[in-house]
């Protein structure tokens, strides 16, 4: 989906959002937008989102908070994701194609691509998470 040109309320969305190394909730990117435009709506923030997304711009990340969050680097990076409080980080360290795919097809599918998220409990999380809770495997 090409979008032809981006108005200014959703440039400076773009703009801030790529300014950002933390990926954000619409909510989270709303406060930070309003700063430029004090009249933008969370709902404008949420749509202009979606077209971002499904134009290719930005990423949009959902996972199991069940809140998506949105990425501006669009470089082949992968993520991790607290599973307490939701903050999703770039997973730093890692080799940028960790999973190898050699094979064409699996159990009938064409591969294309990966998307790796790694979860766990961030730094401010971990002393309260209480043992197993919240743990995927």
């Amino acid at each position: 989906m090409a979008i032809r040109r981006n108005t200014r309320q959703r440039q400076v969305v773009l703009d801030e959002l790529r300014q950002l190394t933390t990926h954000p909730t619409a909510a989270e990117l709303h406060e930070i937008a309003r700063q430029r435009l004090p009249r933008l709506s969370l709902g404008t923030v949420y749509r202009n989102l979606e077209l971002l997304a499904r134009s290719g711009q930005i990423r949009k990340l959902e996972g199991g908070s069940g809140q998506a969050r949105f990425d501006g680097c669009l470089t082949r990076h992968h993520h991790v994701r607290c599973v307490h409080c939701g903050r999703v980080e770039d997973a730093r360290g890692l080799p940028e194609d960790p999973v190898r795919v050699e094979v064409r097809e699996l159990a009938g599918y064409e591969i294309f691509g990966y998307r790796l998220e790694l979860v766990g409990s961030c730094p401010d999380c971990s002393g309260s998470s209480g043992g197993e809770d919240g743990r995927e495997g």
